[in-house]
């Protein structure tokens, strides 16, 4: 998809680039209805007044964009973002670029600020997260050619180059671990649900518990702790409440084990709590979270690594990325005595949305 030009403006408003020129700029020499009918022809070509002298130059921006979709107060406190913006910062700066970071409220702002950022030529390349099946970004990104790298599930990258890692993997290896302890009943305080890699975990967690035949049950929540929080009192409440709990991020795991706390469970003698995305505030909690760990600065520098390549017009592939392990710790164990199910009872499974 070509990028708009002047003589596209002029051309689409019938007026010559000069006018075009003083109607852009609002210099006078154009009356107020062509004034009006150039800004319009602009406006509708995506034009932006100074990609043209960009366009002149020739020379790239130097600057990388990134888009989050989530309020601004959260990414202070979402470990999981601090650490992959550092790693992106890590190796961009070491080729002289810059990250832009912009917050958004939807993916229609997101493609919005993406049209923006192509047509005056704000960035060089862009990095996609929480990317969804049918995900309307992928298909805008690939129409305007702005080079891009998702950072997530191939499935949803459509024909953009990704950077994965494996969550059936690593859920795979929780799970496991739990019940080689002798869980039988354990629920996972999961993310939002449209999000491909938390779909790819709710489907691993279904078709473990039919091949382990355990009792479980999946809460889906936007991540916050407050979420997390009414999620694991709703569990916790249940007649038949879960001895161990896996949570899709460390801030919803704090977040329980604080009202584990509060109604009166020991964990963990009473309750094991699992979190995903290891952070340092896990080993600093009493007592320290389990949690499944990977090198998340690592992460964003080989997604930057990525996208780099793509802005040079190198060919590029998705990259398969070492997966979370286990890293056990305080806060797993064997679940009471008193807690174990008939190896008979029915099995449970459920996805419900947090309240």
């Amino acid at each position: 998809m070509k990028r708009p030009t002047i003589a596209d403006v002029a051309k689409a408003a019938g007026v010559s680039k000069g006018a075009v020129s003083y109607a852009l700029n609002g210099q006078p020499g154009v009356s107020d209805t062509t004034r009006r009918r150039i800004l319009a022809a602009a406006e509708t070509l995506g034009f932006r007044a100074n990609s043209a002298a960009r366009a002149l130059a020739g020379a790239p921006s130097n600057v990388v964009g990134l888009t989050l979709h989530r309020p601004a107060k959260t990414l202070g406190v979402e470990p999981f973002f601090m650490e992959l913006v550092s790693g992106l910062e890590a190796e961009l700066s070491t080729h002289s670029y810059a990250l832009l970071l912009q917050m958004v409220s939807g993916s229609d702002q997101e493609i919005a600020v993406y049209q923006r950022w192509w047509s005056d030529r704000s960035v060089d390349g862009v990095l996609v997260c929480d990317v969804r099946d049918g995900d309307p970004r992928i298909e805008a990104l690939t129409r305007m050619g702005l080079p891009a790298v998702v950072i997530g599930p191939p499935a949803a990258s459509g024909t953009l180059a990704s950077i994965w890692s494996d969550d059936g993997v690593s859920l795979v290896e929780a799970v496991e671990y739990l019940a080689a302890l002798g869980h039988r009943r354990i629920a996972r305080v999961g993310g939002l649900p449209e999000l491909s890699h938390t779909a790819i975990r709710t489907q691993t967690f279904t078709r473990l518990a039919e091949q382990l035949q355990l009792q479980t049950v999946t809460v889906c929540t936007d991540y916050t702790g407050e979420d997390g929080a009414r999620a694991t009192r709703r569990l916790l409440s249940s007649p038949q409440r879960p001895t161990a709990l896996i949570y899709d991020n460390d801030i919803m795991a704090i977040a329980g084990l604080a009202v584990a706390a509060e109604m009166g469970l020991t964990v963990p003698a009473d309750l094991s709590i699992i979190a995903w995305d290891d952070s340092p505030i896990c080993r600093l909690v009493h007592p320290p979270l389990t949690a499944l760990t990977r090198d998340i600065s690592a992460y964003g520098t080989h997604a930057a690594r990525l996208l780099l390549a793509a802005i040079d017009g190198k060919p590029v592939t998705d990259v398969h990325d070492e997966p979370a392990h286990l890293s056990p710790r305080g806060s797993t164990a064997a679940p009471p005595a008193d807690a174990q199910p008939s190896r008979q009872a029915p099995r449970r499974r459920a996805t419900r949305q947090a309240a």
